[in-house]
């Protein structure tokens, strides 16, 4: 017999101070202020992306957030250890880049990619500056574990943190490292992985992982992978998950960063067409195959992050003028749904009422 009443209130909602332990995806690329904002304004936890963006970008987007909106939000970045140049390193870029500039002519692309000594890279360090500065109160991270330097500056600043794993060995780490949340990231889940100890990611279902995780740390855990509808938060749930990460379901909100053909080819999506690739950024992260990944995927035209990602981000601009789904990565995660075109904040309660609607 049912009883009518979901219990939302837990440690997470009284840590984020929400309505519901339900956070939106940080989506470098997808997520705007407005999306923050209307998940926000549902009540559960907006989360801003700011990957590896430049300190003074980070600091204009936090601004905007808090122009829309008064409830908590949390900040994301990317925490990774970045390849020193070498002259390996330089042989291999200019290979790459000549590859891929014969690719582009090819493919009636133009694409102006830069030399090596062009790209501009992000020390994590000066967002958590700016971060500190802005008054953030919840950070979220990926790619790695923060040193000991950052979390200390973070949490005399009262910073709340929650890192991402993708084993339980990174669980571990992230609980020693005194990380106040664990965020489970299962493979099913769209866009980068956020593995840090092993150079071959785990390739661990979502549940199964969630399920180990949960017997294995003491920390409050958001579960990401998957989640699209009341049953699959309900099944997460019953696996010991705090809190439930949702992304691929916001894709084709009204506030989603995507252009309409993009959208367009998420609606048209079929469920052998989502892969793991590094072919983009050096990172495997979960989207849509395309003709670019056909042709860089297991070649030895892919760089390691963030090297790959500033080589490639020429191209998939003009793409993206261009309107050509070929040469852009739209990520996506296993679980494909309706990638309806309404409000993030219409889109969140709906999931809410369905839930509740189950137990």
């Amino acid at each position: 017999m049912k009883s009518n009443i979901m219990e939302w209130k837990n440690v997470l909602t009284d840590l984020f101070k929400t309505d519901y332990p339900i956070i939106q995806a940080p989506m470098l690329g997808v997520t705007t202020p407005e999306m923050v904002a209307a998940a926000s304004n549902a009540g559960v936890l907006g989360s801003l992306a700011l990957g590896d963006l430049p300190a003074e970008k980070c600091i204009e987007l936090i601004r905007t957030t808090k122009k829309l909106t008064n409830k908590p939000f949390a900040v994301n970045i990317f925490v990774h250890t970045i390849d020193p140049i070498t002259p390996k390193l330089e042989a291999d870029y200019a290979k790459t880049k000549n590859h891929l500039e014969k690719f582009a002519e090819k493919t009636g692309i133009k694409a102006d990619f830069p030399n090596i000594n062009e790209i501009k890279l992000t020390d994590y360090h000066n967002q958590i500056e700016a971060i500190v500065l802005e008054n953030c109160n919840i950070v979220s991270f990926t790619f790695g574990n923060l040193d000991n330097e950052s979390i200390l500056t973070l949490k005399e600043n009262k910073v709340l943190l929650i890192g991402t794993c993708t084993s339980v060995q990174e669980a571990i780490a992230l609980e020693n490292n005194g990380i106040d949340i664990i965020c489970v990231q299962g493979i099913e889940a769209g866009g980068h992985r956020g593995s840090f100890i092993e150079e071959t990611i785990p390739q661990i279902g979502g549940l199964s992982l969630l399920s180990q995780v949960t017997e294995t740390v003491n920390t409050p855990v958001i579960y990401a992978g998957g989640i699209y509808n009341a049953k699959t938060l309900l099944a997460s749930k019953t696996l010991g998950a705090d809190g439930f990460q949702i992304g691929s379901l916001l894709l084709g909100s009204a506030e989603s960063a995507l252009q309409d053909f993009e959208k367009h080819r998420l609606r048209n999506l079929k469920e052998n067409e989502i892969v793991l690739t590094k072919s983009f950024t050096g990172r495997y992260a979960r989207g849509i195959r395309n003709a670019f990944i056909k042709e860089i995927e297991n070649s030895e035209f892919v760089l390691p992050y963030p090297y790959q990602n500033k080589l490639t981000a020429e191209l998939r601009k003009t793409a993206k003028l261009e309107q050509k789904t070929d040469f852009v990565s739209i990520w996506a995660g296993q679980s494909i749904g309706s990638y309806s075109e309404v409000s993030t904040e219409i889109i969140i309660r709906n999931l809410i009422e369905e839930t509740e609607s189950f137990v």
